[in-house]
């Protein structure tokens, strides 16, 4: 029968039919490394086909179905191999906040670059908007106007005075997301509320934001009681950036794959090339500088293979 991957724990998963029903279930060994390149060969998200085991009672997953989407990041145990976090997304939401801690734009860019490489449509929310004085809320307009320009959604929402929360909960419906951000950011706080009766412990949603478990990779999908599904990430410090060429990297800026094929050169880095598109577009602030600068930031750390 046909099911869905909720949660791994390394080596067993659990699976969900389309009845509800679930299951515990293992790989079956003949296809455990098959053209498999990442450090998991079943995500959170996948589709599967499982069967009873000849002669066993347990299950076990005897196919994986071809994925539409998927989302790495880097290993925490080899830094030059990726690790499918989930599979098969609608979209993905990053919960950040311009206060109490401040994530950096930098950190955005990645997440949006890793979020475009692999097909999956972007979401940007900032929590925390209660926090915010004059310098904050100036701030906010300017991120804002950057990212939507290029085309990816911004909201603003604070879980403490219950602002924006409905908005942000009706994106999620009917739709499958990855809910990411650095932990602070109120990702589990957000988690408690789109639950309602405390579903979900504190406790528990704590230890899947990463706090003091960095090196847990483990992602856990949930069912929406107003319809769709959540996947809750760890803790994840940086995205993958492994599968990216330096000369890629531009066609992952909506800004400036836009105008790539206006450069002179058909591999130009947009540094420091004769007939280029994009540096200009800089010069004449139709791109962001700012994100500019993170094209260079990331392209440095692909070149240097620093990942």
């Amino acid at each position: 029968m046909t099911a869905l991957i909720y949660k791994s724990t390394g080596s067993w998963y659990v699976a969900k039919n389309e009845k509800g029903e679930e299951f515990n279930a293992r790989i079956k060994g003949k296809f455990k490394i098959d053209d498999i390149t990442s450090t998991n060969p079943i995500a959170v998200g996948d589709i599967v086909d499982i069967d009873k085991e000849e002669g066993e009672a347990s299950i076990v997953i005897t196919k994986i179905h071809d994925r539409k989407n998927y989302i790495t990041r880097q290993s925490p145990h080899n830094k030059f191999k990726h690790h499918i976090v989930a599979a098969n997304l609608h979209q993905s939401i990053l919960l950040a906040t311009l206060k109490d801690p401040k994530t950096s734009t930098g950190f955005i860019d990645r997440f949006l670059v890793a979020s475009e490489a692999y097909h999956v449509p972007a979401i940007i929310v900032f929590n925390k908007t209660d926090l915010h004085k004059a310098k904050e809320k100036q701030n906010f307009e300017k991120i804002k106007a950057i990212y939507e320009k290029i085309g990816y959604p911004v909201y603003s929402m604070s879980l403490a005075a219950n602002e924006g929360v409905e908005e942000v909960k009706e994106l999620l419906k009917d739709k499958i997301t990855l809910i990411s951000g650095h932990s602070g950011v109120g990702k589990s706080s957000f988690i408690n509320t789109i639950f309602p009766g405390n579903t979900i412990k504190t406790q528990e949603v704590s230890g899947w934001s990463g706090k003091g478990l960095h090196t847990t990779t483990f992602a856990e999908m949930f069912d929406l009681p107003f319809g769709g599904k959540i996947i809750d990430t760890p803790g994840m410090r940086e995205f993958a950036m492994m599968d990216i060429e330096p000369h890629e990297l531009s066609h992952y800026f909506p800004e400036m794959k836009a105008l790539i094929h206006d450069c002179k050169f058909n591999n130009c880095m947009h540094i420091e090339e004769p007939g280029c598109a994009v540096k200009p577009a800089v010069e004449e602030n139709k791109i962001s500088p700012e994100r500019y600068i993170s094209y260079l930031n990331i392209l440095g750390t692909i070149d240097n293979k620093k990942w």
